[in-house]
């Protein structure tokens, strides 16, 4: 084996065992091994930890399946990326990635009901659970609600703080809140607390003029558009054909065809 060989492996070791917190063995472990002359051993062992790496990282990823509750079917595999226009799908993938949480940025979905907002949402969320981040789905409205039982528990601080374990926070159809002015606050209090802290992926049927109908008063609705602007990538679907809507066209299409393959049959035996 290479002396570059033997270096980069040593030095692999060494990554592995600091990520299993294994300070003396970082240390340790690599360069003895090849003062010893055990140049096959320490090949052997970088395997044996990189196979314990792989197996932690798919625990981790098992249990941060479990605690995003995300809808398990709706993956970026199953988002049909090519009904989106081509600089939207570029946007998807890219935010796939997860640098936008190092950045504690929000992404915004914006566009009418059913084209695709939530599982898009979802697909993201699914996405960099893959990678090891820590997701949270969640319909805005069930959220509001348990953030009001926990301030009438005067526990909404625990509340919080259990939410500020998750590096994203999917917010889904927030124009769905019903407003009343106990909700707006809990709402309000939610997006300040994670203001350029954490990051929100928030889906909404209303354009940001039409934020007053959740918010109600004006310097509130200003305030929280504000809050979650700053530092966002905004996903616009206005451009995105419903699923009912295409779902309709291809049944006319069949209808229409089937329509002239008997018209044609007629026409052929009088």
């Amino acid at each position: 084996m290479s002396q570059k060989k033997l270096a980069d492996k040593t030095e692999r070791l060494s990554e592995l065992c600091l990520r299993f917190k294994l300070a003396t063995l970082a240390e340790q472990l690599g360069p003895r091994l090849l003062e010893a002359g055990h140049d096959e051993a320490l090949a052997l062992v970088v395997e044996t930890f990189e196979l314990e790496a792989g197996d932690r990282r798919e625990r981790r990823v098992d249990r941060l399946r479990r605690a995003s509750r995300l809808p398990s079917a709706k993956t970026l595999d199953a988002l049909d990326l090519t009904r989106l226009p081509k600089p939207l799908a570029a946007k998807v993938r890219e935010l796939a990635k997860g640098d936008f949480l190092e950045r504690a940025d929000n992404v915004l979905c914006f566009g009418l009901p059913g084209v695709g907002k939530s599982h898009a949402a979802a697909a993201l969320g699914h996405a960099l659970v893959e990678r090891g981040h820590s997701v949270l789905f969640t319909p805005t409205f069930k959220l509001v609600q348990e953030l009001l039982a926990a301030k009438r528990d005067l526990e909404l601080s625990r509340a919080l703080r259990s939410l500020d374990a998750f590096e994203l926070l999917v917010l889904d159809d927030i124009g769905y809140v019903q407003q009343s002015q106990d909700e707006v606050e809990v709402l309000f209090t939610l997006m300040a607390e994670r203001y350029e802290r954490r990051s929100m992926l928030i889906t909404s049927n209303l354009v940001f003029s039409e934020w007053n109908k959740i918010f109600k008063d004006p310097m509130t609705t200003a305030a929280a558009i504000d809050r979650v602007v700053h530092h966002s990538v905004i996903l616009e679907f206005a451009e995105v054909r419903t699923y009912r809507g295409e779902v309709a066209e291809r049944r006319r299409a069949a209808k229409t065809k089937a329509d002239d393959n008997g018209t044609a049959v007629t026409t052929r035996n009088p």
